[in-house]
């Protein structure tokens, strides 16, 4: 757990007031900087103690293989590992002939902060070296949001007491050592040293590296450029070869006097682009930044991100620390996608090497909604990238003996990567995951260019792919069996409810789309017979329901299993994946996460309330929360069903899961899926967003200890504000063309541009809280 006192709570910022090394690789994650193509992890600027060396291009792999004690087929052989590549950050420091190491001396004060309104990561710290010299550090550092390739960091060094010679050696280095890797089968596989060394350049303060990787066949080049500022006499050295390059400024200080560094570094990469042009690419980048210079990048920097909080903050007032986590969280969300440009969105974005670097569902699921309304581009770029990877998976889906096409349960390229089938190759829910993020996107923007060219293939082939492993029944009910839905818990299961509810919504919006665009369709081989099926597949989706209980079965049968014997178990077995037999797990009434439940909140007008609060609490006492994505859904039903209490636990243990390291594993990188969902837990759970119609519809409602909630959604061209208190609600249309028309509790409002419609908050009859499984009941959250 990182200690509070060390991290005041501060609306703005992450600020670190004191520097503890048990925690420091959880804070490298905290402190990452990125942009979605350039990932820095917040490593010190001297490279010196670290818990993970981190830079990070993104889709930038090698390749492994994958063992198996029993083969099958359809396993795939090679897996994709996220590589660190060059390392950039470097610069280190000698104070007289001494390294500057904050493990040996005095370090009297060591300060960092991440400024959340302007992207720049600020760093001081006031050191003695073992031999009695005190100098002041001070660094600022930021990865460019308007110019992709590019990071820049800025350093200065005084001494304080007497004359002192300082050597700043500023470097790039590839295949650095890496620390062993911990047991947790989450943890991105070991690589070695993955980097070929190609060529390298040095034109005055000017390096470049090229390598190649050794398996994957990728190039990479990175490169850097200094300005050096300091008193007369300063002396520098350049050379470069191999995996390092270095230049060196040597300068003699009086107190009172400074060296300056200011860095430039450019990173690009190719599958196909030769070795010069790769380093063209990034030395014309570095040029573009040093036109720029330091203060019009940060410039630029601020710029952009004011840019995005004034269409995406969400105010939380009366908690000062859920305030500070959910802009916290909005930052890196935006950071990890803003420039990805048809590349993935990984679950840890570019902050660490957690999962090997691969993207999952949970990046249209949990973070796609989040960018579809306030960074709608990112959003369209990611799903651009999925139709970029649909010949990957039509080539799976035919190796699996099925139509259309299978997307991937874990990639990086588009390639399937998952050696467990059961909850990778099964979990066929991925498919209409990506379809859901797609008609959400094209429903909130009303983009039919899009929908076209990018949505309408995706839709098609998953409804084909659907239709090929889904069957009919004698009583004519469409059934989909042998799949493993959210809960990995409960594996190749029949009829998951989630998962034919989200095919329900694939196949209904693949026919409308195809019949809104015949030609585009005709060109995918779509005929009247194929939309004609879709639309009766979809009528006739079979959904479980146990009826001596009032509730839906999570699948076809689950009510009838034994339910977990948790009082068997040793004290605290949380994750059951680690304490008990998956084979155990599978045949029991116990959750992983949340799936039925997820269900209820992106499929829920197929449910009225009380079916929905029954559903709830059944699944409450089932649901162990082995994985960080359950605690923001749990939050957005908890919420609608009436527990607002519990909701703000949930809320809060999603928007704390990395500042509070949560789950032990910050230190791998950020949650995004978790961070992303702090958002929906807000906006989705006590703002009542909903997105099911062609309408928005909400139903506000804020817990005791909220006394206002404030958040803005891009919608079809206008930007409507929500303004929440404990008893009415008002919403303005601040931009567009045009009336937005919603719901407010059931009630239809048009909104007209520059108006403000206020309506009151009915009032909810108190809810007997459910109980949770033994151990699992979230941390009651107190707002300050």
């Amino acid at each position: 757990m990182i200690s509070q006192d060390a991290y005041p709570v501060d609306e703005w910022s992450l600020r670190e007031t004191t520097l503890n090394l048990d925690v420091l690789a959880q804070a490298e994650s905290l402190f990452a900087l990125s942009n979605g193509h350039l990932g820095l992890r917040g490593n010190l600027d001297e490279g010196e103690p670290y818990g993970a060396p981190g830079t990070y291009l993104n889709s930038f792999h090698e390749l492994r293989s994958l063992p198996y004690a029993e083969a099958g087929y359809g396993y795939p052989e090679t897996g994709e590992s996220i590589v660190n590549v060059t390392n950039g950050k470097l610069i280190r420091i000698l104070v007289d002939d001494e390294p500057f190491d904050i493990r040996y001396g005095d370090l009297h004060d060591h300060q960092r902060r991440l400024d959340l309104r302007t992207g720049v990561l600020h760093r001081t710290a006031e050191w003695t070296s073992p031999s009695g010299a005190r100098v002041r550090l001070r660094s600022r550092r930021i990865v460019s949001l308007t110019q992709r390739a590019i990071a820049a960091i800025r350093v200065e060094i005084e001494p304080l007491d007497a004359a002192v010679q300082v050597v700043l050696q500023s470097e790039l280095v590839a295949n650095e050592d890496m620390p062993a890797r911990s047991g947790d089968p989450r943890v991105a596989a070991q690589l070695g040293t993955p980097l070929v060394a190609e060529d390298a350049f040095v034109d005055d303060l000017r390096v470049t590296l090229l390598h190649s990787t050794r398996r994957s066949g990728l190039r990479m080049a990175a490169a850097m450029d200094h300005e050096i500022d300091g008193p007369e006499g300063i002396t520098t050295r350049v050379e470069a070869g191999g995996d390092l390059g270095r230049v060196a400024v040597v300068a003699q200080l009086d107190p009172g006097e400074r060296l300056r560094m200011t860095k430039y570094l450019a990173y690009g990469w190719s599958a196909r682009r030769s070795p010069a042009a790769v380093r063209d690419q990034v030395e014309a980048a570095l040029t573009a930044a040093g036109a720029r210079g330091w203060a019009g990048l940060l410039q630029d920097q601020a710029a952009a991100l004011g840019d995005f909080w004034d269409r995406a903050d969400v105010r939380v007032d009366g908690d000062a620390q859920l305030q500070q986590a959910v802009r916290f969280a909005l930052f890196h969300v935006h950071c990890a996608s803003t420039r990805a440009e048809r590349r993935p969105v990984p679950a840890k974005g570019l902050t660490g090497t957690g999962y090997d670097g691969h993207c999952f569902w949970d990046t249209e699921t949990f973070l796609l909604p989040v960018l579809t309304y306030t960074t709608p581009h990112a959003a369209a770029d990611e799903l651009r990238w999925r139709a970029d990877c649909l010949l990957s998976a039509r080539q799976r889906a035919a190796s699996l003996h099925l139509a259309g096409a299978a997307f991937p349960w874990r990639t990086i390229t588009g390639a399937e990567c998952s050696a467990y089938w059961p909850a990778g190759t099964a979990a066929f829910h991925v498919n209409a995951d990506i379809a859901d993020a797609v008609l959400r996107y094209i429903n909130a923007t009303g983009d039919e260019e899009f929908a076209r060219t990018v949505g309408l293939p995706i839709l098609v082939e998953t409804a084909r792919m659907w239709m090929s492993l889904g069957h009919f029944d004698t009583d004519g009910a469409f059934r989909i069996d042998g799949v493993t839905g959210p809960d990995e818990y409960s594996a190749i299961s029949d009829n998951n409810v989630f998962t034919n509810l989200m095919v329900q919504h694939n196949l209904r919006g693949a026919a409308d789309c195809a019949e809104r665009h015949p030609q585009d369709a005709t060109a995918l081989e779509v005929g009247p017979g194929d939309i004609a099926s879709w639309w009766r597949a979809a009528d006739d989706m079979f959904i479980p329901y146990d009826e001596e209980l009032g509730i839906h079965p999570q699948s076809e049968g689950f009510t009838r299993h034994a339910r977990l014997d948790f009082a068997a178990l040793p004290d605290n077995p949380y994750p059951l994946l680690l304490h008990v037999p998956y084979f155990d797990l599978y045949r029991k009434q116990v959750v992983k996460q949340a799936d039925l439940v997820l269900a209820l909140h992106l499929r829920g007008h197929h449910f009225d309330l009380e079916t929905k609060r029954r559903n709830f609490d059944y699944y409450e006492e089932l649901t162990v929360r082995d994985s960080s994505l359950s605690a923001a859904t749990q939050a957005v039903v908890a919420a609608e069903v009436g527990h607002l209490d519990l909701a703000l636990d949930y809320a809060a243990e999603a928007a704390f899961v990395d500042l509070h390291d949560l789950g032990r594993n910050t230190r791998d990188g950020l949650h995004l899926a978790s961070l992303s969902g702090t958002w929906l837990a807000l906006v989705a759970g006590f703002g009542g967003l909903r997105d099911h119609s062609d309408q928005l519809a909400f139903a506000p409602r804020l817990p005791d200890g909220l006394t206002g909630l404030c958040f803005s959604l891009l919608y079809r061209g206008a930007r409507l504000r929500v303004e929440i208190d404990r008893d009415s609600a008002s919403y303005t249309v601040l931009s567009g063309d045009g009336p937005v028309s919603l719901r407010h509790h059931g009630e239809p409002l048009t909104v007209e541009p520059k108006q403000t419609v206020a309506r009151q908050i009915p009032i909810f009859p108190a809810q007997q809280t459910p109980r949770q499984p033994p151990g699992r009941a979230p941390r009651r959250h107190h707002p300050r």
